[in-house]
């Protein structure tokens, strides 16, 4: 089947978020985990969304790797392409967001593309080109304390230019609420003006319509998954899509495991949630460093009740990690936590467990790797940005990928709640 939408998210739980956002506006979805090839099986797919784990490697690479992604999906179909960051705009002054939408204007032939990571569900939005996190702008958020990506300016003008070859202009709250015919006289007047990049405001879910709407004929919409609300109308409207169709749970009903790897607020509070009444272990990051952490996780973890969700987990506060990574550097003690919880997974789901859910955008790519799934099909929401999705395979394999700052305290309790 042709795929009308295709989206290239940089990491496995930004694209999950997407594919969410997707299918809420009643588009079917696979997820594609890595770069695809000839015989990736999409099935009966709307939209695609290739889930790289891009954010934070090298430049180069991250281009290469993101091209490929889009030459992949136009060559099945997609006019439109949707590349989808973090709606904290999660980068380094060198990228790669914008290396990588500066790569994917050329590879669409596209004249100006939005920059827009508002996703109002989730207290992220746009004004006067800042970015907000709840009440704080972004350099003032927990963000800034970020281990990888530290964010400390909140200007999204700034942080684009910072990073792209291009000029990157703005869309103002007002002409936003003036509808879509006024957002494109300001698109045309700012690509006059030789811009190549525009920042949207966006404080609602109605002005991200708006947006949407206008870039219905954008070869490249760049953005959070908010971005992506009013595209699928677009697609129903001129015919390219039918009804809507409702998404199911994942078939699996063995045994639940949670795996942490995020250090952001949200999933601290999330750990603090349920640490006194389901077994739940830390990983000792000294103990991983020196070998032998993976089994002995994996012999405590089946030692406890088959009727409890099991919580394992690397978060740690900012201290904590600031410690961590000066006796290991930042690059290394990143990778001890994810290839012990990739490990872990590996492990624990040729043992029974094959409901997991896993919080950290870089833990869950690490985790799906481990793994072996390849593609996903996306079900109903957990909580704003986090599906649950069914590994497409002969083995059952339910998944939830959340993003490190989503959910409510309760988000783990709620995500295995629905599978009873």
């Amino acid at each position: 089947m042709t795929i009308v939408l295709g989206a290239i998210a940089d990491d496995f739980t930004g694209a999950t978020d997407l594919a969410s956002t997707l299918v809420a506006e009643g588009m079917r979805v696979v997820q594609v985990l890595g770069l695809p090839d000839d015989d990736t099986d999409t099935g009966d797919a709307d939209a695609v969304v290739i889930a790289l784990k891009s954010r934070t490697c090298e430049p180069g690479l991250a281009v290469r790797q993101s091209v490929a992604a889009c030459d992949w999906l136009r060559g099945r179909g997609a006019t439109q392409i949707v590349f989808k960051y973090c709606s904290t705009f999660d980068s380094s002054p060198r990228g790669n967001i914008g290396p990588v939408a500066d790569a994917l204007l050329t590879a669409t032939d596209t004249p100006l593309a939005l920059v827009c990571p508002a996703f109002p569900a989730n207290g992220r939005t746009v004004y006067q080109g800042t970015l907000f996190v709840h009440e704080l702008p972004l350099g003032e958020s927990s963000m800034k304390d970020h281990p990888l990506t530290p964010m400390r300016d909140s200007s999204l003008i700034r942080l684009m230019q910072a990073q792209s070859r291009h000029k990157c202009g703005l869309i103002a709250l007002q002409t936003v609420r003036a509808g879509p015919e006024a957002i494109r006289t300001r698109i045309a007047d700012l690509a006059a003006a030789g811009h190549r990049y525009a920042v949207a405001d966006a404080l609602t879910d109605d002005d991200l319509r708006q947006l949407g709407t206008a870039a219905a004929d954008h070869g490249l919409v760049t953005g959070g998954s908010g971005i992506a609300t009013g595209l699928p109308t677009n697609l129903r409207r001129s015919g390219r899509i039918g009804t809507a169709s409702a998404p199911a749970l994942p078939r699996a009903a063995g045994r639940s495991l949670v795996l942490a790897g995020s250090c952001s607020s949200a999933t601290r509070a999330q750990i603090a949630r349920v640490k006194d009444t389901w077994p739940t272990r830390k990983i000792d990051v000294d103990a991983a460093a020196a070998g032998g952490a993976v089994a002995a996780a994996v012999e405590w973890t089946m030692a406890q009740p088959d009727d409890t969700p099991v919580l394992i987990y690397g978060s740690a506060d900012p201290e904590e990690v600031a410690a961590t990574q000066a006796r290991y550097g930042a690059e290394r003690a990143g990778a001890l936590v994810e290839d012990t919880l990739s490990g872990i997974a590996r492990q624990l789901h040729g043992k029974g467990f094959d409901r997991i859910v896993v919080a950290g955008g870089e833990t869950a790519g690490a985790v799906v790797t481990a793994l072996g799934a390849t593609s996903l099909r996306i079900g109903p929401q957990i909580a704003p940005g986090v599906p649950w999705c069914d590994a497409l395979g002969a083995a059952p394999l339910a998944l939830a990928l959340k993003s490190g700052n989503f959910g409510s305290e309760t988000f783990f309790q709620d995500a295995f709640e629905m599978l009873t």
